[in-house]
């Protein structure tokens, strides 16, 4: 007879396929950039997002592999796979169903309001996307360990939100706030049916129906008590 899988395991088991789709989608962004590089960034020029511009239309979703330097793609790689690993660890479809809906708000923004005859292109999208859904996530789901991410992740890291505002030289800041909305938003359509109750009676065996009990036997799970 099988053991039982502890929620514990799930999320073990979550946060490293997590991982592995976050590792292997940072290596097609750099192997993206190593043909673009050799062909003198022509794949940037060509399939970046034009605001009204119809032919890039369909580029909002090639657009956030594409960068226009080295240092543009090292700036973002870091802060992609942390969020994206956040973003992910809790369901790898749910975290591709949110990539889309980040890349189609980001690139809209840029798509309707951004100024001037520009090819713009980025991960930078994605990461404000992902930014947004990790801090609000645990308050859709419910659930302490995510809440306190969220608000640590929050406390850590609300300096980017400078650069998605109006103003910041040299940096498409529609982006970054079309990729921030579709975060939140993701957050609220990705949100668990049947989220985890943080006051009420237990809905499940080994809960008590008290946020802090419950705070530590998760932690407990996971071995970090």
């Amino acid at each position: 007879m099988d053991r039982p899988t502890s929620d514990a395991q799930v999320m073990v088991a979550e946060a490293r396929k997590a991982f592995f789709v976050m590792f292997g989608f940072l290596a097609l962004v750099w192997l993206t950039q190593l043909a673009n590089f050799a062909d003198d960034y022509a794949p940037a020029r060509e399939y970046g997002v034009v605001s009204g511009d119809l032919g890039t239309l369909p580029h909002i979703l090639t657009a956030p592999f594409l960068h226009w330097s080295w240092a543009h793609i090292e700036s973002n790689s870091g802060p992609l796979f942390i969020f994206g690993f956040l973003a992910a660890y809790r369901g790898v479809l749910r975290f591709l169903g949110l990539s889309l809906l980040v890349a189609v708000t980001s690139g809209l923004a840029v798509w309707f309001f951004e100024g001037g005859n520009v090819e713009t292109v980025g991960a930078s999208g994605l990461i404000f996307g992902y930014f947004g859904y990790v801090v609000v996530r645990g308050l859709f789901d419910r659930h302490l360990i995510d809440t306190l991410i969220g608000i640590v992740m929050a406390a850590s890291f609300a300096y980017m939100l400078t650069v998605a505002v109006p103003g910041t030289p040299g940096i498409s800041w529609l982006a970054h706030l079309g990729g921030l909305v579709g975060g939140l938003l993701g957050a609220w359509l990705f949100r668990a049916r049947h989220p985890r109750k943080m006051r009420d009676k237990p809905s499940s065996p080994g809960t008590t129906g008290n946020p802090r009990a419950d705070l530590h036997k998760e932690l407990g799970d996971l071995g970090l008590l």
